[in-house]
């Protein structure tokens, strides 16, 4: 049963019976839709499970209520929802008929078999990695599975300092709720935040205005410009190549610097807004940040040329790390890594809400080959693009503005934003203005699984050089 489209945020709903659950979603990918993950919602009888699916700018929302605690599952033919089932079986109890075995994902049982993959044969071994790390990163455990120094197999678990986020911020005020979305993630902080606004904006029936369009839009290629930084000094780690770790480290920095002279923040907290922008640039402030972008975009392009032409870092890039094109589709692979597999999948181009004209096209390497030298090329690429669209955006002053009134109020509303590391999806339900349910699908949550892939049959000392060239969140899945 069709429950509607809205056609202010491009979202149709559609309710169907448990007993068509699997068919809905097949009829989905058959049409051309793709994957944006599932969650459950409610309780008791009101209990529901969703799915997502989008092509373009439009969404679908499909809903279905178990039989009980159960329903079918749909991860042999869309393995991507594995996570998402597993999670809801952790935190809501439901079961899924066909998904066997239902390992743990959230919860963290003693018993090792209840969460890991048997590998079983002569000269296999286990070394476990972590939770614990060296520096500030977050907490995760890496089980390898291995014969000499070949991986077999890679057995994640995350999830170890979950906080939940999205149930604390539950009957808080649709603008009061931003916080919760925003502080999941520092990294992918303006990400998160604009998702959760226009979501909200969705509920409140208001459309953003030229300048808030403007305003999100720069801080959201802010975000991905020290992000993308940060990943090329990650990847220079990987391989040991200290001048290009030390160079884009210090890039990083600067526009880090930057970030935090426009929006008062480095990792630009509190720069977004619920139906309103307060970012006020004047004249001389744009083209002060406009000078320091051109010196920044100079630098940047002048330590890619020493990347570029050492041969001990290229020589340890091609071939590691594969994954393939096929793979990439069939887990929903998202942003840089899902273009350095072949796949043109970047939300930027169906972002009406955003400043993205139609002129904008996705970045991908003239050898998309999913390996690490492809995810680098893809942000090497993007940087390109990042400093473009800057130059663009800080041509003229950035003076406040607030959204303004487009249709009536609904009860949910749905946004697609991309951050640097692939689109992240926030689903609001709302009840009388307050948050009634926040659902909050990240990038990094996306693509965790397609690094456990692309990881397979490499070495073992490889395997930092992999993650890096990912460089997925920890906390993204804490939320």
């Amino acid at each position: 049963m069709s429950l509607g489209v809205d056609p202010h945020q491009g979202v149709e709903r559609l309710s169907v019976p448990v007993s068509g659950w699997r068919e809905a979603c097949q009829s989905a990918l058959a049409d051309g839709e793709r994957f944006c993950g599932a969650f459950a919602g409610g309780s008791g009888s009101g209990r529901r499970w969703r799915a997502l699916f989008a092509r373009g700018a439009s969404t679908r929302i499909l809903s279905t209520a178990p039989e009980g605690d159960e329903l079918p599952s749909v991860v042999d033919f869309l393995p991507a929802a594995e996570w998402d089932e597993r999670e809801a079986h952790d935190l809501h109890g439901l079961r899924f008929r066909g998904h066997e075995p239902l390992r743990a994902l959230i919860a963290h049982p003693r018993d090792a078999s209840s969460w890991t993959i048997p590998v079983e044969g002569e000269g296999v071994y286990e070394i476990a990695v972590g939770p614990i790390h060296a520096g500030v990163i977050e907490s995760g455990h890496f089980r390898f599975h291995v014969v000499g120094e070949r991986i077999l197999l890679l057995d994640l678990r995350l999830f170890y300092k979950h906080r939940g986020l999205e149930r604390a911020a539950e009957g808080q005020e649709l603008a009061e709720g931003l916080v919760y979305a925003q502080r999941s993630c520092g990294a992918c902080a303006v990400t998160n935040s604009v998702s959760y606004a226009l979501a909200c904006e969705a509920v409140l029936g208001l459309a953003t205005s030229r300048e808030l369009r403007r305003a999100r839009t720069l801080l959201l290629e802010l975000e991905r410009l020290y992000n993308h930084l940060n990943d090329i000094a990650a990847i220079c780690a990987g391989v040991g190549f200290a001048p290009g770790n030390m160079a884009f480290a210090a890039l990083k920095e600067r526009a880090m610097r930057l970030n935090l002279s426009l929006a008062g923040h480095r990792f630009l907290f509190g720069s977004v807004e619920v139906g309103v922008s307060r970012l006020d640039l004047p004249s001389a402030a744009v083209d002060q940040a406009r000078g320091e972008l051109r010196e920044l975009r100079h630098d940047t392009a002048r330590a890619w040329r020493e990347i570029q032409f050492a041969p001990s870092v290229q020589g340890r890039l091609d071939d590691v790390g594969v994954l393939g094109h096929d793979d990439a589709a069939r887990l929903c692979a998202v942003g840089p890594v899902a273009r350095a597999s072949g796949l043109r999948q970047d939300t930027r181009e169906d972002s009406p809400a955003l400043w993205y004209g139609s002129s904008f096209a996705a970045a991908l390497p003239p050898v998309a080959d999913g390996d690490v030298a492809a995810r680098l090329e893809v942000r090497a690429l993007e940087l390109v693009e990042i400093f473009s669209m800057l130059e663009e955006l800080f041509a003229t002053p950035v003076r406040p503005d607030e959204a303004s009134s487009a249709g009536p109020s609904t009860s949910i509303g749905v946004a697609r934003v991309e951050s640097p590391r692939g689109e992240t999806v926030c689903v609001v339900e709302a009840e009388m203005y307050r948050v009634r349910r926040l659902h909050l699908r990240t990038g990094s949550y996306a693509n965790w699984p397609s690094l456990v892939l692309a990881t397979a049959g490499n070495l073992l000392p490889d395997f930092p050089l992999i993650n890096k060239s990912f460089e997925l969140c920890y906390a993204c899945v804490d939320r």
